[in-house]
Parts: structure tokens; sequence; C-alpha cells
């Protein structure tokens, strides 16, 4: 009896030991859980807030009622946005600036970052040295729009693409997961015939997809996002970018044309429509994020570390 009183309290012993065991493993993961939860809430707050405010009427808006939640829910701030169909014309033109542009950046890039990554090629650290110089030092943009103007390119979207033509922190990204690819798979496609170009189409750059995407992400939107070149360089009305056509609208926006009641209480404020254009803005590249997310943090990484 007394053996068996002994075992029994030696194991009630170790069950409680494993139960505290399993709470100070617990304890400290929901603590984590809870910070990460309240820092994913608050970066996701400002965008709630937005979304009901340009959902929200203007009584709403001006009492301070509006939070995440649209209060007296209406379209008014989107039909003030639309009406006119100048928002359809500046997306369009975006959309051709940024599919162009991503295609020529990332021809450009793939094709710098592939040879530069060979160790064999001549003059190699020469070019290395004059594109990081670029990355400390620029021309500025008085000699950017001089050369722009010399050629011609003024009121054109080419203007955008050549002086946009390549990012040098995405070279070196994509120049170092080159770099850190066996060998012996372009020696043994070399033993077998294919050149250059069939190694890097058929057996290179399905490997790099994942830094691909990612980059192809930066890319796509620093074009969506095309502020203050295309303030520059474009002075056609039917050739403006989306962004710059929402500032036009936001910063012409007259009160007295808003859509809404009669009520002055109920009419749509300023705030109302400037919510509505940010959220038009920022709507497409929430749609295409979420399908290139699990490359964006594979990519970067895989494309930052050597080896």
């Amino acid at each position: 009896m007394v053996a068996e009183r002994a075992a029994g309290g030696k194991f009630n012993h170790r069950k409680e030991g494993l139960r505290m065991t399993v709470w100070k493993e617990r304890v400290p993961r929901l603590l984590l859980y809870l910070f990460l939860g309240i820092c994913t809430f608050s970066t996701f707050f400002p965008f709630l807030n937005v979304l009901a405010v340009s959902l929200s009427s203007g009584e709403a808006i001006r009492a301070g009622y509006v939070s995440i939640w649209p209060r007296q829910f209406t379209w008014d701030a989107y039909r003030n946005l639309i009406e006119d169909g100048q928002l359809f014309i500046a997306m369009k033109n975006t959309v051709v600036m940024t599919v162009v542009g991503t295609v020529l950046n990332m021809l450009v890039t793939i094709m710098a970052a592939y040879p530069l990554s060979k160790m064999d090629l001549r003059g190699r650290g020469l070019v290395l040295g004059m594109i990081i110089f670029t990355m400390l030092f620029t021309g500025g943009l008085i000699p950017q729009f001089l050369l722009i103007k010399s050629l011609g390119l003024m009121n054109t979207y080419w203007s955008l693409w050549l002086s946009g033509l390549i990012s040098t922190y995405n070279l070196f990204v994509l120049k170092t997961f080159f770099e850190g690819l066996p060998s012996e798979l372009e020696e043994s496609a070399s033993i077998d015939g294919a050149k250059d170009w069939v190694v890097l189409v058929r057996i290179v750059l399905p490997l790099a997809l994942p830094v691909i995407a990612a980059l192809t992400l930066f890319y796509a939107v620093g074009w969506w996002n095309a502020y203050y070149n295309v303030l520059i360089f474009i002075k056609s009305s039917t050739h403006m970018s989306l962004m710059v056509k929402l500032y036009q609208m936001i910063d012409n926006l007259d009160p007295a044309l808003l859509v809404g009641d009669s009520n002055a209480n109920n009419s749509l404020p300023p705030e109302g429509v400037r919510a509505g254009a940010a959220m038009l803005a920022s709507l497409p590249i929430l749609i295409i994020y979420p399908f290139l997310q699990k490359y964006f943090v594979k990519g970067v990484l895989m494309g930052s570390v050597k080896g």
C-alpha cells in the first residue's frame, strides 16, 4: 500500500509538472498572438476607417460618428468620382503605363542581372561600380527634364518608361539570386549544346519565379502610384495617370457640386470624396496582391541572401 501511494504521488507530481510546463509554453504563445492581433488591427484600422467614411453620409461624417462601420450608407462619394467618366480614362492610362512599364522593367532587369552574376564577365567590377555609383548620386531633375525634352519625348509615356527603366536595388536582388544557383545546372545544359538564351529561359528563370514575382510586384506598385514624374513630363489631360487625376479632382473639388440631399447637413463633405478616391486608387493593388503574396517574402529573402 505504501508503495502504491508513493507511486501514485509520483504520478500526480509528474502530471502537475507536465501541466505547469504546458501552461508555461502556452501563456507566452497566447501573449504573442494577442500582441500580433493588436498590431494587425492597428494596421488595418485606418483602411477600415477610410472605407467607412467613403460609404457614409455627410451628416454622419460631420458629426464624427464614423469609425470602422459606415453610418447612413450611401454611394454618393463614388458617384461624384465616376459620373464624369474621366476617372475611367485615367485608370485605363494607368493600366497601360503599369503593364508596359513593368514588362520593360523586368526584361531589362533580367538581361542586366544574369550576365552580371557571372564572375568571369570581363569588366564586371567596373560595370558594378558604375551601377553602385548611381545609387549614391543622380543627375538631378533639371538635367533629366532637359534630356527628355531634347529627345522629343515630352507628353509621351516613353518619357516615364525610359527614365524609370530599371531599379538598381531590384537589379542587385536578382543578381544575388542568380549567383546562388548551382553552376552545375548551367554547365550540364551547355554541354548538351544549349545556348545562353536557352539556359536562361528554360532553366534559370523557372527557378527564379519567386524572386521575379516579388520584383514584378515592386515595379507594378511603383508604376500604379506614379505621380511626380507624370506631373512633370505629361501635360495632356487625356494621358494623365490615376493618381494625378485623383489629385486634380480632389484639389478642384467644389462642395456646391457634390451630390447629396439639398439639405446642407446631408450634403457630402470633401472628406467623403477623398476617402472614396483613396479606395479606388488602392483597390486594384489590393485585388492583385493576395495572388502574389506567397512569392513576396520568399522571393525577397531568396534574392537578398547569397547561397
